[in-house]
Order: structure tokens, then C-alpha cells, then sequence
């Protein structure tokens, strides 16, 4: 199976019939922390809503989703009650006003249907197992045509993302370069300077070069460039893991972004800052990716 993440954004659109009756579904989803979930369907259904949003959280893990359900239905949810009884007993009326009175019109259709209560109109109780058969199938059209929208974005934003981690790479391989030496230039400018301001005064050479190490020691960034490297083949392998990633990311970058300010405040190398300056700005924008992947 293909390894995918999937962006939380897209859209779907499915339509059902069966019988009389219609479902049309339509819905969006855009980033969001955790799994929010609305529907809007036609009061008369919202004894299906617990359903809906239990199918919405079988299919969405993360981001706001939005349902709107419409239904639509050819006239069986309701009949025609006819009262015959109640249509004989206006018929013997009029023809006994028609005798008393000598009237010589005739009683017609038209006139009967006037007068109430002949003809009722009686809601037809639904089989609300019967209707959810019926919008699952609409739920299942919108939300893999959703899911694919979701997956093709997934990938763009996947590609981008690994295009990023390539530049972060290159900026975090030029500072490792160039602080390669770094250590021991300012070990030996530093020692240079102490002995040039204590000439005149005896001190303890092993103490000197004991107190220089251990200062350079805390200017090394060794270690924040292989956990740096360490996040980037993290974030990488988060990238090509089928399944909801966002969180984990989310994480890594944090990691990510406090090793390399780490870096900057221990290093005063104008070069080495411009790179980290560079890689912050890789992983701002690794960021804002990231908020839109589930």
C-alpha cells in the first residue's frame, strides 16, 4: 500500500436515491487541532445526527469538518385520508337543501372538495433505519470523493516538505563545516588574549588551559548538529508514514527549531548565523505546512 499523509483541507459531494427518497451530502474540511465535527441536516432526520458524526470519526482524525445534508422525497411521506362517511352525509345535506329550496344546481366534485375535513393529509411515519441506508450511501460518495482531495494535497504538501528538509540539510551541513575549526580558532584567541592581559602577572598555566577548554567546550555545537540531523531523518520518516502525522511533526519541529537557536546563541560566526537565520526560516515555513497535514 502507498504511503500517504493527507492535508486536512478538501471537499466532497455525494448523492443518493433509492424509492422516493434523496440524500445529498456536501462536505469541507480545513486545519484544526483535533477532530471538530458539525452537521446540518433537516430536523426531521436529526435522530440520524449521532450516526453521521460517528461515520464523520471513522473517516476524519483531525481538522474541522463541516456536513450538510439535504433530503428530498416524492410525496410518500405523506397519503390522502378520504372521509367518505363524512362526504355522504354533505351530499344528503345539499340535496335537502336543494328539495326544501327547489335549487336546480348540480352538485359537482368542485364543491365537495370546499368543504373540510373530507380530504385530510396524514404524514406517513418514516423507517429511519431504511433512510440512514440511504444517506450512508450519499455520506460514503462525499467522503471519498474528500479523502482523495485530502491524499492528493497530502502529497503536494509532501513534497514541498521534503524539498525543505533538503535546504535544511544543506544550511545545517555548511554550519558543521564551518564550525569544524571554529572551537579551537577561538580556544587559541582566547587563550592568546589572556596571556597578552596577564602578562605581567604569574598565573597557572594548566589552570588557564583547563578554564579555556571548559569555556570553549560550552561554545561547541556538535551535539546540536547531530540531533539536528537526528530530527530532519525523524521528520522525514514521519513524512512517509501512512497515517495521521500532524501531531508528531508538530513535535519535531519544535525540536528542530530549539537546536538550531541553541546553535545561534552560542556561535557569534557571522556565517553560521546567516545559516541559522536561514534554516529558522525553512522551518517557519515547515511550519505553516505542517498545520495543514492530519
Amino acid at each position: 500500500m502507498m504511503n500517504l499523509i493527507k492535508s486536512m483541507t478538501g471537499f466532497g459531494r455525494g448523492e443518493f436515491s433509492k424509492g422516493t427518497s434523496t440524500f445529498s451530502v456536501d462536505v469541507r474540511s480545513v486545519n484544526h487541532r483535533y477532530c471538530d465535527v458539525s452537521v446540518r441536516m433537516p430536523r426531521s432526520m436529526s435522530v440520524l445526527e449521532e450516526k453521521v458524526r460517528e461515520f464523520v470519526s471513522e473517516k476524519i482524525s483531525r481538522g474541522k469538518v463541516d456536513v450538510y445534508i439535504n433530503y428530498s422525497s416524492f410525496g410518500q411521506n405523506a397519503q390522502v385520508k378520504l372521509d367518505t362517511n363524512l362526504a355522504k352525509a354533505y351530499v344528503d345535506s345539499l340535496n335537502t337543501l336543494k328539495k326544501m329550496f327547489e335549487i336546480h344546481d348540480d352538485i359537482n366534485l368542485s364543491l365537495l372538495t370546499r368543504f373540510p375535513d373530507i380530504m385530510t393529509l396524514e404524514t406517513v411515519e418514516q423507517d429511519m433505519e431504511e433512510l440512514w441506508l440511504i444517506l450512508k450511501e450519499a455520506l460514503e460518495m462525499a467522503f471519498n470523493a474528500l479523502v482523495e482531495m485530502r491524499n492528493r494535497e497530502g502529497e503536494r504538501l509532501k513534497n514541498d516538505l521534503l524539498e525543505k528538509v533538503v535546504l535544511v540539510k544543506g544550511f545545517a551541513e555548511k554550519i558543521e563545516e564551518k564550525s569544524s575549526g571554529i572551537v579551537d580558532e577561538y580556544k587559541n584567541k582566547l587563550y592568546d588574549r589572556i596571556k597578552e592581559l596577564t602578562k605581567d602577572i604569574p598565573i597557572d598555566e594548566n589552570r588557564l588551559l583547563t578554564e579555556v577548554a571548559v569555556f570553549a567546550d560550552k561554545a561547541s555545537i556538535d551535539e546540536e548538529i547531530v540531533r539536528l540531523g537526528s530530527h530532519m531523518d525523524q521528520l522525514k520518516k514521519a513524512l512517509n508514514f501512512n497515517g495521521p502525522v500532524g501531531k508528531k511533526l508538530d513535535f519535531i519541529i519544535q525540536e528542530m527549531n530549539r537546536e538550531v537557536n541553541t546553535i545561534g546563541s552560542k556561535i557569534s560566526d557571522l556565517d553560521i548565523l546567516n545559516s541559522v537565520i536561514s534554516i529558522k526560516t525553512e522551518i517557519e515555513k515547515i511550519r505553516e505546512q505542517v498545520q495543514n497535514i492530519e
